[in-house]
């Protein structure tokens, strides 16, 4: 990053605004506490909010007085690896705004505001008080909220509190989301809210069809008849550059006038273990706190968890993104042994995927001697094995081994190096214990540690990724969701997994990639696909699910059986399934109802992918600049039975396209030579 152009005056209440001048940020006094507020364009998106840190060297949420302010330019251009985007060019304003208390002891306050997109944080400064010169800080409690408009409504997951849920793993972020509910509604257990957090403001909507909602096309329901005014906008707020220096925050409830406030994490997460504040050398740095706000389009395509941070180490070896299979997630613990995995290797291996997860229990069920014999057995088939790990330790009572592997030093070592000397390629880390500084310096060092063995890390049973892609090379993805295994163990999750699909590319997945775990191709979620509840979703809507949820590994969940029993195409869509992406456009979409995506591959092919959760099908027309007028495009579609199809489809000439998808449907749109078929 460059900053450019640097100033230093005296302040009273100021303004940093974007580099297109439309999104404003003001920092101001009353009578001695902080506040900002912001605004795009003439709309005020967060009324005066609070700001200020309590620490144990001073406080500094009150009596405070602003000393001075500098202003610059930031500019970067990066290169990105297994995100959204192949690269980024952040541009932003920058202000900084130097305090200080009533003890005269120092801190400065950074905003940073791009043409969507508003960065905070605070930096301490090493000082002296009587004396004193204060080298270290306890950074106990922040001030910093979120003030929302009166009538905004939210997308949000509840924080669950700590040594809660099978054998005490949670909190894990694996809770359900709202639908444009009411900011006056109580979380559910107590404990505030997840980031990332979407809100809904207020404002004049277009009108709706069959959905009662209104997407950024302006288009809704059957009719696909343009709403009459533009949409609202929408505001999603998370934070990013959280590693071993700090802890992990969320939202606490809402307050009537003040809104949401950063809350630090449960004195019992970790199982009573660690801080519930967190500790740094001075001079020193919080993370940043994140606002992007616009419209939906802005919010899915934004890379400000990215544009904000910096590699902490170079990649030992050039990382492999790709496609694995699992049996667990179907077949389940029973199918941990050698010779139902080899069924998946080579399943694997007949699909042309790079890997094959084995999961919990391999250690006990088929031995490390076997899986090394395993490890051979996939690389002479041309894929390579990602092997499962319960990061305990002492965070919780998961049972499942291999344990006390990852959580100290000297085990990862013995085992990373070998995993090396055997071929595996990747491990999936499970069962983490919140959100606590001591937890989020486990994350890192099995991270740090893996990538000196050329592994790549899945983490799962954990906290959101914040910035991690980038932080850490070796990285590739995190559950923090209520992911696919939940379609597997109840129905409910799978009536669900609809609204789950099309609002994550609006909000956790738009902030951070996402192991969801599974294109799930069975009918029936049981091994002999006969019995059990059945998949609510169509076979279109989980191949198009292989675009909308990203993730550089990407987990195709078939079965062997379904090697025999889809169409064609379908598999030959799945052997060329791309994990990688340069760019990635919204094209349109409400979240929890459909989502229209468009990405582009690392090897330049466009595929537009849509979802709908809807109970009627839904028909849009939309704007596809990325192909030319008249082009003819691979369409896959459910046909109105909801059975899989594919056939051609033409651009008009101004280069749009009308489409149906059907509920619990999906469609995909690429460029591409096959024949058309049906089931």
């Amino acid at each position: 990053m460059t900053w450019l152009a640097a100033t230093s005056v005296p302040a009273d209440n100021v303004s940093v605004t974007s580099p297109d001048g439309q999104l404003t940020v003001t920092v101001s006094d009353d009578g001695g506490r902080l506040y900002y507020s912001a605004t795009l364009g003439n709309n005020t998106v967060l009324e005066p909010s609070a700001l200020g840190l309590k620490t144990s060297i001073g406080d500094f949420t009150r009596g405070l007085k602003m000393t001075g302010k500098k202003s610059d330019t930031v500019e970067s251009h990066y290169q990105m690896r297994g995100t959204k985007a192949g690269s980024g060019d952040y541009k932003a304003n920058r202000l900084t705004v130097d305090v200080q208390n009533q003890d005269s002891m120092r801190m400065s306050l950074i905003f940073q505001v791009s043409n969507r997109d508003i960065a905070f944080r605070y930096e301490l400064p090493r000082q002296k008080f009587l004396k004193k010169d204060y080298k270290r800080v306890r950074i106990l409690s922040e001030l910093s909220s979120f003030c929302l408009p009166d009538g905004t409504t939210t997308f949000i997951s509840p924080q669950i509190g700590p040594e809660t849920g099978w054998e005490q793993t949670k909190p894990s972020y694996e809770e359900t989301y709202s639908a444009d509910a009411p900011m006056t509604e109580p979380s559910r257990y107590g404990h505030g809210y997840i980031f990332p957090v979407l809100f809904h403001l207020p404002g004049k909507t277009g009108k709706t069809g069959k959905t009662g909602k209104t997407g950024i096309s302006g288009k809704s329901g059957k009719s696909g008849k343009p709403g009459a005014s533009a949409p609202p906008s929408w505001l999603l707020i998370s934070e990013t550059g959280v590693g071993s220096g700090y802890c992990g925050s969320h939202l606490s409830d809402y307050q009537a006038g003040t809104g949401y406030t950063i809350a630090y994490p449960d004195r019992g997460e970790n199982n009573g273990f660690g801080s519930d504040f967190s500790a740094i050398p001075l001079p020193g740095k919080t993370p940043w706190r994140t606002v992007t706000v616009g419209s939906l389009k802005d919010i899915a395509e934004t890379t400000i968890p990215y544009d904000l941070v910096e590699p902490l180490y170079q990649p030992s070896t050039d990382y492999k993104p790709g496609r694995y299979t699992w049996s667990w997630l179907i077949w389940q613990d029973n199918s941990i042994n050698y010779d139902d995995q080899v069924r998946f290797i080579d399943l694997a291996s007949a699909m042309g995927f790079e890997y094959c997860l084995v999961d919990n229990w391999w250690d006990t069920q088929i031995g490390r001697d076997r899986i090394a014999e395993l490890s051979k057995y996939a690389q002479s088939k041309g894929v390579h094995l990602l092997l499962w790990y319960n990061s305990n330790g002492f965070a919780n009572d998961a049972p499942q081994g291999p344990r006390d592997c990852m959580n100290t030093a000297i085990a990862r070592e013995r085992e990373m190096k070998w995993m090396q000397s055997i071929g595996i390629k990747g491990i999936k880390v499970d069962f983490f214990g919140g959100d606590k500084q001591e937890t989020m310096r486990l994350y890192e060092d099995i991270l740090s540690d893996a990538n000196r063995y050329g592994l790549q890390v899945v983490f799962h049973g954990c906290t959101i990724p914040r910035g991690w892609e980038k932080m850490y090379p070796n990285y590739v993805a995190s559950e923090a969701v209520l992911a696919s295994e939940n379609v597997f163990f109840n129905e409910e999750a799978a009536i669900r997994q609809p609204f789950d699909l099309t609002l994550h590319p609006f909000c956790r997945n738009t902030t951070a990639s996402m192991d969801w775990g599974g294109i799930i191709m069975n009918k029936y979620l049981s091994k002999d696909n006969k019995s059990r509840h059945t998949r609510k979703t169509t076979d279109i809507f989980e191949l198009a699910s292989g675009i909308t949820m990203q993730t550089s590994v990407q987990c195709v969940a078939m079965q062997p059986n379904n090697l025999e029993e889809l169409p064609q195409f379908e598999m030959d869509f799945l052997r060329q399934l791309p994990t990688t992406w340069e760019e990635t456009r919204l094209i349109d979409g409400y979240p929890g109802q459909y989502v229209v995506l468009a990405r582009k591959s690392t090897n330049g092919v466009w595929y537009v992918a849509g979802l709908n959760a809807q109970k009627e099908p839904l028909t849009l027309t939309i704007q596809l600049p990325m192909f030319q007028p008249g082009q003819a495009l691979q369409y896959y579609v459910d046909n109105k039975k909801g059975e899989p199809t594919l056939t051609s489809l033409k651009t008009d000439k101004k280069g749009q396209a009308k489409v149906t998808i059907q509920p619990n449907g999906g469609i995909i749109l690429h460029a591409g030579t096959s024949s058309s078929g049906r089931r």
